[in-house]
């Protein structure tokens, strides 16, 4: 979700660049000879790519919209240094394509990871330990600040201010009043709300950060284990607490405090922090779900709400 406005009357999620299977595999074709001729089947479609599968091995992403642009910059830029000092799989850009055959834009394919995302996976909150420790371990590699120097240089700070309550908050309540058919906005949301406005700016150390991490980027595989980190056209330079966010949606119980477990102590206005943007990214996702009838992220965004205001 690299921004958060479409054009007037448009969803925020619309395309402006529909790429179909089809045109899919002339791209890939033309650019990569050995892809000629692969079959390519559309894998999933978000606010900012659409992902084919080429062959048995390549995951194609298109950009959807222009404002994923210079994310997709990014992630080619860092993803390549930044996948050996991180614990889990991430995808690394091999095969880059340049705009050309009537497509504006580049686009990029990295080899398959395999899982589903948290999002669809159905686990209950008992079954989420083991994925929640490994994703504290590599919380604690990504925001290690080491990281900043050695793959950091070039990135943006926080460009949507995503740790900035003065921000989060009255976009926050915004999208819960559009969601008052669900019953999600009530007295310990708006606790949670009104305790975050306190906060001015994130002034502590900063990390390299996901910058988009929630319960569709985070991919588990049959055994309930931690798979592997997609979807990186928000990485930045932060305060963790933007990543931080999916402890507190994702994950309660025995499963989160295996995740801060392997992660460290996260003081109480980080903590505050993370909630608050937990509460708003859940309340984007069940907002997209509802509008594009995907019932299982509906279901989870919505407990991923409930989560986050949850002691």
């Amino acid at each position: 979700m690299s921004g958060d406005h479409g054009a007037a009357g448009a969803p925020e999620w619309a395309s402006e660049q529909a790429v179909s299977a089809t045109e899919a595999a002339e791209l890939v074709g033309a650019h990569f000879a050995d892809l000629r001729g692969a079959p390519v089947r559309l894998l999933d479609t978000g606010w900012d790519n659409t992902v084919y599968l080429v062959g048995a091995e390549w995951v194609f992403r298109f950009p959807r919209r222009a404002i994923a642009l210079p994310g997709m910059d990014r992630e080619i830029a860092v993803l390549p240094p930044l996948a050996p000092r991180v614990p889990l799989p991430i995808p690394v850009p091999e095969l880059v394509g340049t705009p050309s055959h009537g497509y504006p834009w580049c686009f990029w394919g990295a080899r398959l990871i395999p899982g589903r995302e948290l999002a669809e996976a159905r686990l209950p909150d008992a079954d989420r330990v083991g994925a929640a420790g490994e994703l504290g371990e590599f919380l604690r590699a990504l925001h290690d600040p080491d990281l900043v120097p050695a793959v950091g240089a070039g990135l943006p700070d926080d460009p949507l201010r995503r740790a900035d309550p003065g921000v989060r908050v009255p976009m926050a309540r915004e999208r819960l009043a559009r969601l008052s058919e669900y019953g999600v906005w009530n007295p310990a949301v708006e606790a949670l709300l009104a305790e975050a406005e306190l906060l001015g700016p994130p002034t502590g150390p900063v990390s390299v950060c996901h910058g988009d991490l929630h319960v569709r980027h985070l991919l588990v595989d049959e055994n309930a284990r931690a798979a592997g980190v997609i979807d990186w056209g928000d990485v930045c330079v932060a305060d963790p607490a933007i990543d931080l966010s999916l402890v507190y949606s994702g994950f309660e119980g025995p499963a989160r405090a295996a995740l801060l477990a392997a992660y460290g102590p996260v003081g109480l206005e980080r903590e505050t922090r993370a909630r608050m943007l937990a509460v708003f990214l859940c309340a984007a996702l069940a907002e997209y779900a509802a509008s594009t009838d995907r019932a299982q992220l509906l279901a989870e965004s919505l407990t991923g709400i409930r989560r986050a205001v949850a002691g």
